[in-house]
C-alpha cells in the first residue's frame, strides 16, 4: 500500500489524483489526514481513510499498518518540524516501510534560509534511521505568488525582498506528479531530487506577467527584509509566517531557491508548468 500524509492538504491531495491517474488502484491507497471527515470523498472513490496527527505520535502505528512506501509531506507547523517528522519516520521504520518520500526544501544542503534548517535537521533523522529513503527537494509554488493573483491585480502591486534574484517555481501539480512517480518507480532509493520550474524568473518578471494577462499594470516593490516582514505582519500574518517568508526572500535573492537541475521534468516526463500557464488558469473563473 502507498500512503500519503497531510492527504487533505493541496500537495497531499494532488499527489493522491496523480496516484489513481496512473492507475494504482484506489483500495491500496491511504491517506493520512488529522481529521478524516474532511476526506470524505477520498473514502467515497475506495481509497483507505486514517487518522494521523503530527502532534499524537500514538496514531502513527496504526495508521502505518501494512504501509510499503510513504509520501511523508513536510509538517506546516514552525514550532518543532523535526520533532514531528521523527516520530513519523520512526513509525515507518517500526512499520518495515520500504521506501519513504520526504518532501524537503530546495538546495536544503547548502540554503542559509531559516526554513532550510528544519528540512536538514529532517534529512539527518532519515538518514540516521535505517529507512529507505528519497529526497525530493521541492523548490518554490508558483501558486505562492498567484494564489494572491486577485488581491495582487487590485493593489498593482507585488511585493517581496527579493531583487533581482531568480526563482525556478513550479505548480503543486508538478511536484505531486514527481512524488506519484517515485512511490510508484523502481530506482529511487537514496536519491535526492533538486526539483523546480524549467524557468528561472525573477519578481518584477512575475509581476510583468500578471500585469500581461491580468490586463492591469502590476509594479514589483522591493523592500528592506525586515520591511517586509512589518508589512507582512500589517496584513495580518503571524509574526513567524511573516519573518520566514521575509527571511525566504533574502534566499532567493542569493540564488537559493533557484535549480537548473532538469529533475523535475524528468520525473514528470514532461516540461514542468510555464508561468504563463498557471497564470491563465488562476484567472479563469471556477
Amino acid at each position: 500500500m502507498i500512503a500519503v500524509t497531510g492527504a487533505t492538504g493541496h500537495l497531499g491531495r494532488l499527489t493522491l489524483d496523480a496516484l489513481l491517474r496512473r492507475g494504482v488502484p484506489a483500495q491500496t491507497l491511504v491517506a493520512l489526514v488529522r481529521s478524516p471527515e474532511k476526506a470524505a470523498d477520498l473514502a467515497a472513490q475506495g481509497v483507505q481513510v486514517r487518522r494521523a496527527d503530527y502532534t499524537q505520535p500514538e496514531t502513527w502505528p496504526p495508521a502505518l499498518d501494512g504501509v510499503s512506501r510513504l509520501l511523508l509531506v513536510s509538517s506546516n507547523d514552525l514550532n518543532d518540524r523535526p520533532g514531528q517528522h521523527r516520530q513519523v519516520i520512526e513509525a515507518a521504520r517500526e512499520a518495515g516501510v520500504a521506501l519513504l518520500a520526504y518532501t524537503s526544501l530546495l538546495n536544503a544542503g547548502t540554503a542559509q534560509m531559516g526554513l532550510a534548517a528544519d528540512h536538514r535537521a529532517t534529512e539527518e533523522i532519515l538518514r540516521a534511521s535505517g529507512v529507505p529513503f528519497t529526497l525530493l527537494r521541492n523548490g518554490w509554488y508558483t501558486e505562492n505568488y498567484t494564489g494572491s493573483l486577485a488581491q495582487t491585480l487590485a493593489q498593482g502591486v507585488l511585493l517581496g525582498a527579493a531583487g533581482d534574484g531568480q526563482v525556478t517555481p513550479a505548480t503543486r501539480a508538478d511536484y505531486a506528479e514527481a512524488a506519484a512517480a517515485v512511490l510508484t518507480g523502481e530506482g529511487h532509493e537514496g536519491a535526492t531530487y533538486e526539483l523546480g520550474g524549467d524557468e528561472a524568473l525573477t519578481l518584477p518578471q512575475i509581476a510583468a506577467e500578471f500585469s500581461r494577462q491580468g490586463g492591469r499594470p502590476v509594479a514589483y516593490q522591493n523592500l528592506p527584509v525586515a520591511e517586509y516582514a512589518q508589512t507582512l505582519k500589517s496584513f495580518g500574518l503571524p509574526a513567524p509566517l511573516a519573518e520566514m517568508l521575509a527571511d525566504s526572500d533574502a534566499g532567493l535573492a542569493r540564488g537559493e531557491l533557484k535549480t537548473d537541475s532538469g529533475d523535475l521534468r524528468r520525473l514528470i516526463g514532461r516540461p514542468t508548468t510555464p508561468l504563463a500557464a498557471a497564470v491563465a488558469d488562476a484567472l479563469r473563473p471556477a
